[in-house]
């Protein structure tokens, strides 16, 4: 199953205090929800292992994840791949980092994710609403933590 995710947080300090955020890979692990244990490979991959529950399928799921930064094109990408429970999961998020004349910074994010396995047959509408609640939390985790100066 494919699913698309589009969204826009706004974030309340500028361009770069947001690539200093997402630049730490410990500072972008603290914004996924439900984390149970973060392992941090390099400054690009850390393991991670979060509650997971879609419908009936609940568990703990274990993801790869590598930040890909393009500071260049004011883009960042997240790969995430992994999952349990005999499902899978490989999405992959990425958003562009536009910084607005007030001095804050408004991330464009779209994400794509392919499932399949047991959460995948729970049904599109239960998956795909899971799932868009996960990706807008993980941004506005992030824009919270920023603009807090976290």
């Amino acid at each position: 199953m494919k699913l698309n995710y589009t969204g826009q947080e706004k974030v309340t300090a500028d361009p770069q205090k947001v690539w200093s955020f997402i630049l730490d890979p410990n500072k972008v692990a603290s914004c996924l929800p439900d984390t149970q244990d973060i392992v941090i490979k390099d400054d690009r991959n850390f393991d991670a292992v979060v509650g997971v529950a879609v419908g009936p399928v609940r568990g703990k799921f274990k993801f790869a994840i590598q930040l890909v930064p393009d500071q260049a094109n004011n883009k960042m990408a997240v790969k995430l791949r992994g999952g349990g429970l005999g499902t899978a999961i490989d999405l992959t998020a990425s958003a562009n980092i536009n910084g607005q004349p007030d001095q804050t910074t408004l991330l464009d994010w779209q994400g794509e994710a392919n499932v399949s396995g047991p959460a995948a047959t729970v049904g599109g509408r239960v998956l795909d609403a899971q799932a868009q609640k996960l990706i807008s939390s993980v941004f506005e985790n992030m824009g919270k933590k920023i603009s807090e100066g976290a």
